[in-house]
This record gives structure tokens, C-alpha cells and sequence, in this order.
């Protein structure tokens, strides 16, 4: 399933991660990249940030280079 707006692809990638959280998951694949992204779940236990812009950083770095991102 490829979704066709940027909103939808947000929206299905938020309820991804949801369900994978959820599960227990470290990590979920994102339907339009096919990359595997991880879970907040994962981040969290890992401990530290990796200062590498992850999408769900529980950290906030990178939070403004996200925002001024197209």
C-alpha cells in the first residue's frame, strides 16, 4: 500500500508505529521508503541518542531540522 498524499503517508506511518509499539517491536517497515524504522519502544531502551535524526526520537534532536524540512 503506497499512500498517495504526504498526510496519509504520516498518518499510516504514526499508526505503524503505533501497532509495532504496541507489539512490542523495535522496528517497522515504512510502506513508501521500504526502510526499516525504528520504534520509540527501541530508542528508549537503548538510552542514549544517536544524534542522527530519528523519526520518533524520544531525545528531541534534530525536532527543528524536522520541522524546516519540505
Amino acid at each position: 500500500m503506497t499512500p498517495k498524499s504526504s498526510s496519509s503517508s504520516k498518518e499510516l506511518s504514526a499508526l505503524l508505529h503505533e501497532e509495532a509499539c504496541a507489539r512490542g517491536e523495535h522496528d517497522y517497515v515504512d510502506p513508501q521508503t521500504g526502510y526499516r524504522v525504528f520504534t520509540r519502544l527501541y530508542l528508549i531502551e537503548r538510552g542514549t541518542c544517536c544524534e542522527s535524526t530519528c523519526r520518533h526520537c524520544p531525545y528531541g534532536f534534530g525536532s527543528d531540522l524536522k520541522k524546516t524540512k519540505p
